[in-house]
Parts: C-alpha cells; sequence; structure tokens
C-alpha cells in the first residue's frame, strides 16, 4: 500500500475510534473488515448514532439527519443544520433551500446524488431553526469528522458563514471567508453563500458571487482528481 494511502488509512480509522468513543461504545470486535469501505463505514456510523442522547437538541428532534449522497463522493456540501423539512424526512437539504442547491450544483456540471455527499455540522434541528450553540457543536463534531474520515472527499463546500466559521474555527464573515481557498486538515475547503440566504437575497448581486464560488469549487475538484 503506497504511504499516503496508508496514512489516509490510518487517519480513517481513528477518527471512527474517536466516533464510537464519543458513543460510548467501549468494546469492538476486531476482524478482517476493521477498515471498512466508506459505504459500510457510514451505515455503521448511521446506525450507532440513532438515539444519540448527547446533548440537548435530543430532547425537541422527530429524527436524526446523518447525512445522504455517494459515499465516495469527491466533493462533501456541509451545511448548518437540519431545518422543519429535513427533521421531518431524514434527509439534508430536501425543502427549497435544497432544490436551489441541487441547480447551484447543476449550473457546474455537478450531480448531486452521484458526484456530492450532503451533511450539516450538526445532525438534529435546533429549535425556532436558531444557530447551533457551543456544546451542540462540539457533540456533534466526532461525527461529522468521522463522516468525512469515511468519504475522504477532496473539497469541502461550505454553504453558510455558520458552516465556514465553525469549519476554519474563525468568525470572519462569510463576505471576507468566500472567494478563496482555505485548507481543511487533508483538503480544500470553499465557502459560499448557504442556499437560504440566496432565497431570502434575490437579487442578482449575491447570485453572481456564488456562482463564482461554485465555479472555484469545480476548478479545485477537477485539478485534484487529474491529480
Amino acid at each position: 500500500m503506497p504511504t499516503e494511502a496508508l496514512a489516509q488509512a490510518l487517519r480513517a480509522l481513528a477518527e471512527s475510534l474517536r466516533f464510537y468513543q464519543a458513543m460510548g461504545v467501549t468494546d469492538l470486535p476486531l476482524g478482517r473488515d476493521y477498515l471498512p469501505g466508506p459505504e459500510d463505514a457510514l451505515h455503521r456510523q448511521e446506525e450507532t448514532l440513532q438515539g444519540c442522547p448527547r446533548c440537548k437538541l435530543s430532547q425537541g428532534r422527530t429524527t436524526i439527519v446523518f447525512g445522504m449522497g455517494n459515499p465516495r463522493a469527491e466533493l462533501i456540501c456541509i451545511g448548518e443544520a437540519p431545518g422543519a423539512d429535513e427533521d421531518a424526512q431524514g434527509k439534508p437539504f430536501v425543502g427549497r433551500a435544497g432544490q436551489l442547491l441541487t441547480k447551484m450544483l447543476e449550473s457546474v456540471g455537478l450531480d448531486r446524488d452521484r458526484d456530492c455527499y450532503i451533511a450539516n455540522i450538526i445532525k438534529c434541528r435546533p429549535p425556532g431553526n436558531r444557530n447551533p450553540e457551543p456544546d451542540e457543536i462540539a457533540a456533534c463534531e466526532p461525527f461529522l469528522l468521522a463522516q468525512l474520515a469515511a468519504i475522504r472527499p477532496k473539497v469541502i463546500l461550505a454553504l453558510g458563514g455558520f458552516a465556514a466559521q465553525t469549519l476554519l474555527r474563525t468568525k470572519e464573515p462569510i463576505g471576507k471567508l468566500r472567494g478563496r481557498v482555505h485548507s481543511f486538515h487533508a483538503m480544500v475547503l470553499i465557502p459560499t453563500f448557504h442556499p437560504a440566504f440566496l432565497l431570502r437575497n434575490p437579487g442578482p448581486e449575491y447570485r453572481r458571487l456564488a456562482w463564482e464560488d461554485l465555479k472555484l469549487a469545480k476548478r479545485e475538484y477537477d485539478r485534484l482528481r487529474s491529480q
């Protein structure tokens, strides 16, 4: 196994172990599949996460919104948190914002189901769609990192200021973060506006900026895939 591939596999194993530790699992059977493929890894993570009581959002959710898409995608879209539609259906970005996200991805030749995986910073809907609180973010962080370790995408498209700020651990506004390539572990991260923000601000200026971000993400996606 090449050195980089081995290093990635070990990082994925470490993140998976941190995930199970966060869920209170103390014993794991070690067999031939201790380094499962992304499909199996995500399936196991989602199963383990059911009934999660790690933060107060568990008391008001309808369902856990784990994520969906291609487990072997080389681009992952990460939003802030599930909304009402997502909480009802158990899938991320299924409302109007989700429909716009699908069109945004298609505008640069990316198929949502084939080319992308979609997740959120936190997995349960905050009441009234408020911003997630620090303890809620901390409770969900192992789960998102485990997803990233399983999928190992090349590009992260951070949807909205909250997602970008949380991932990059900064307070800079989205207006200053977008339009640039950022590093996140072994991946590149491209911040852009959340589709819900674009729906609330339908003028051409924000759409143009979002289009530029999407083209930047696609260029990085194509560049890294060709290496």
